[in-house]
């Protein structure tokens, strides 16, 4: 489904602002929080929780060496995004003003390979040609670091990652057959392999609790807003957290919700598809988080930062601040 169809889906329910402080949301068409901030609006919580959501979905292109959403933020184009908490330590150590103010989830992907393939785990890697978003992408960045961790060898070097520079092309790489595999982001997988002859291989989330050394659900993805907007409207900030919260529980025991969210928003109004990102989008999102919750995130990253690099992150530290707990009113 194009942008234009699911951006009139989203306009739909826009209702009128209502005098109530504005938060831009700017998110990618083919991101999993559209499902969430979608429903949201359909069930009028942000201005349940004081605030008006404004929804615009945005390309997943890169743009000058970031995707889309974070030159947004940075540009001051908008006030809410959400990124892997890799690339936000990355983005603030060079600077940016930017701050994670709640989790969203373990918003990574799956290793998808054709039917056919030779390729039955991340052991088998070397010698294939693997598609990826980016070398940069905490997909392959987590492949690579399990790869180092428990197989001995680094696929940036074994294999051949191949950049395609969206998620639209890693699917095309796939079916052009330019590639042996993907790393494709986990709200596509079913789209993939639910039509064939297509296979997930691995889920990455199963590397991320395996590398982290814990049983704890921990989010890969987090939303931003800018510091500037964070001091001048905490009460926004604390009026998203507490819509977020609501619409996770309603999403999470309402099946219904997601036949909306099929029928408007997901490519394929498939059954087989919608119950399978339904289900892939509860076994990922986290509701809350702690300070428990953002230990376990440091000892992944640090994790990380042993077996791959500094190199291969991009990033040596997870920068003071990056990471807000509380919002103070």
């Amino acid at each position: 489904m194009s942008i234009t169809d699911q951006q009139a889906a989203i306009d739909a329910v826009h209702d009128d602002r209502e005098g109530l402080p504005v938060m831009r949301a700017r998110f990618e068409h083919n991101g999993s929080p559209r499902y969430m901030l979608y429903t949201m609006k359909r069930l009028g919580l942000d201005h349940e929780h004081g605030f008006h959501l404004d929804v615009e979905l945005v390309s997943d292109a890169l743009e000058g060496g970031m995707e889309t959403v974070e030159a947004r933020l940075q540009d001051g184009d908008a006030d809410l995004i959400d990124i892997d908490y890799i690339s936000t330590a990355r983005e603030r150590a060079e600077g940016a003003g930017i701050v994670a103010i709640h989790p969203y989830g373990r918003t990574v992907g799956g290793l998808v390979a054709p039917d056919d393939t030779e390729i039955e785990g991340l052991e088998d890697l070397p010698g294939h040609r693997i598609g990826v978003v980016r070398r940069l992408d905490k997909n392959w960045i987590l492949a690579r670091a399990a790869c180092r961790e428990f197989h001995g060898f680094d696929p940036d070097v074994e294999a051949t990652p191949v950049e395609a520079g969206s998620k639209v092309g890693l699917t095309e790489l796939l079916h052009d057959g330019e590639v042996d595999a993907i790393l494709q982001f986990w709200p596509i997988v079913p789209e993939i392999t639910e039509r064939g002859p297509y296979h997930e291989v691995l889920p990455v989330s199963r590397l991320v609790q395996r590398l982290s050394g814990t049983d704890n659900r921990l989010p890969i993805s987090t939303f931003l807003t800018s510091e500037e907007f964070l001091a001048e409207n905490p009460e926004t900030v604390e009026g998203f957290r507490g819509a977020y919260r609501d619409v996770v529980d309603r999403l999470v025991e309402e099946d219904e919700l997601w036949e909306a969210v099929g029928e408007r928003l997901m490519t394929y109004d498939d059954p087989a598809v919608v119950r399978a990102v339904r289900d892939g989008w509860r076994d990922m999102v986290v509701r809350d988080w702690d300070r428990e919750t953002i230990e376990g995130m440091e000892q992944l990253f640090d994790h990380l930062l042993d077996v791959a690099g500094a190199d291969a992150l991009g990033v040596d530290r997870i920068p003071e601040g990056t990471f807000r707990l509380e919002v103070d009113p």
